[in-house]
């Protein structure tokens, strides 16, 4: 466990991010593994699929994750406030609140499949294997996010090395089962989401395990299991507009996933590979604003304010050098980057491919500044507490990523949907960094009238 609330604030969020980062990376690494198995070991169709499928996943389990991430702060909060027994009663609610949501939601989308599937345009001859790939993912989503959730636990108390160490296990296990899955049992697209859902599953189950034998402070006693209201209400004040700010970031996800499945398969493809690179890239900005999360939850609960917008600043600028430099690798090898995804079964095909991802990366890295912001501030915003501004934030991303990819689509073509990404960033970052100087105007002002 670690005390954010005592110590130089850059060294120790530098410190807590640097897990983070591998973790996060470890996680990109299991996805990426999905997507080369099935690429290269069951065609450019197949990779397709998981590309068509990707935004209906990442909306589902962004919603999930987004709920359970609210539940966490205020654990931080209590951690860093030194009140044990409401941490205690906090994790028991977490975990109730959290099984419940992420039940309800994944069993709505499973019912709602083809209908969802028809409406974004999936192209028939990829079709069922979206679908396959799918159903299993709703099915085995629950078990994904309570792997989340513990680690989130681990992490408001200032362990980033323990979730690493699980991930890192949970993404060698997952890349030994879609081998199994995909090569050996010849399963198809089904058998990549099926080793993902068992590999979390193990995981989840260990992950529990070791809490109960060394974060015994986590543990909830008999008297603190029981349907506490008023926590009810705290967490879900926090945690359903975090789950609606993430579903706003999904369901744009979504829009831009169908105005690209009109292209095709070839586009689907491109897309596909140049948004797992994108991805790899932005890894150190989402580290940070992870790091944020859990510096200004226990800073915030201990009243520590002037620290807390240190840390912020201190943690903007290096966010800010991060871009730069991740912008600048993107740029000069991408194309040999993408050229790792993409299967050489028709070298004209490839071609196209490898131009569509290349103009993709060569728009977006221009603007990956207003991502990392992104990160920094809305993460800074709910370790407050204020879950309001990054929802709001969301909203502004959703605009303009619909019009990019309804409106700019028609006049350049895929040139349009590359803006997409872009413009959503742009209009992200200004909302939610005005919700952050916002909030912390208030607290201080609170501060002097009660003096």
């Amino acid at each position: 466990m670690r005390d954010m609330t005592v110590g130089s604030p850059l060294p120790l969020i530098l410190k807590f991010t640097i897990p983070l980062l591998i973790s996060n990376l470890f996680q990109q690494l299991y996805s990426i593994s999905d997507i080369l198995l099935v690429g290269h070991i069951l065609g450019v169709k197949a990779l397709a699929a998981v590309g068509a499928a990707a935004p209906i996943f990442f909306a589902l389990i962004m919603v999930c994750i987004g709920f359970t991430n609210g539940l966490t702060v205020i654990v931080a909060q209590s951690f860093g406030a030194k009140n044990f027994a409401r941490l205690r009663k906090a994790v028991f609610t977490a975990l109730l609140l959290s099984v419940g949501f992420t039940f309800l939601i994944s069993l709505a989308v499973y019912l709602s499949l083809d209908n969802i599937l028809h409406t974004m345009n999936v192209p028939v001859e990829i079709y069922q294997d979206t679908k396959d790939f799918l159903v299993v993912l709703c099915c085995g989503v629950v078990m994904i996010v309570c792997f989340n959730l513990l680690s989130g636990f681990m992490r408001a108390l200032g362990d980033s090395k323990t979730p690493l160490y699980f991930l890192i296990f949970t993404t060698l296990l997952n890349i030994v089962l879609n081998v199994v899955f995909i090569y050996f049992c010849k399963m198809g697209v089904a058998g990549s989401s099926l080793g993902t859902v068992t590999a979390m599953s193990v995981s989840a189950v260990a992950c529990w395990v070791f809490i109960q034998k060394r974060f015994k402070i986590l543990i909830p006693r008999k008297e603190d299991c029981k349907i506490n209201i008023n926590l009810c209400k705290q967490n879900l004040i926090i945690a359903l507009p975090m789950a609606v700010q993430f579903s706003i970031i999904a369901l744009s996800a979504v829009i831009t996933q169908t105005i690209c499945n009109k292209f095709g398969f070839v586009t689907i493809a491109a897309m596909t590979a140049s948004l797992r690179i994108e991805q790899i890239g932005g890894q150190p900005m989402v580290s940070l604003g992870i790091a944020m999360s859990t510096f200004v939850a226990q800073n915030y609960g201990a009243g520590r304010i002037a620290r807390l917008r240190k840390g912020v600043r201190q943690t903007s600028l290096v966010s800010f050098g991060a871009s730069i430099v991740l912008a600048i690798l993107v740029f000069v090898f991408g194309r040999q980057i993408v050229g790792v995804f993409i299967p050489g079964e028709e070298p004209q095909m490839v071609e196209q491919i490898m131009e569509l991802a290349r103009t993709y990366l060569k728009i977006s890295v221009v603007f990956y500044f207003f991502l990392g912001q992104i990160f920094i501030f809305r993460n800074s915003c709910q370790g407050m507490g204020n879950s309001i501004s990054p929802m709001i934030s969301s909203i502004a991303e959703l605009i303009m990523r619909a019009f990019a990819a309804v409106y700019l689509t028609k006049i350049w073509g895929f040139v349009g949907l590359c803006f997409a990404s872009p413009l959503a960033w742009i209009a992200g970052a200004m909302v939610v960094s005005f919700g952050y100087f916002r909030t912390v105007w208030k607290i201080g002002r609170k501060n002097v009238k009660n003096r």
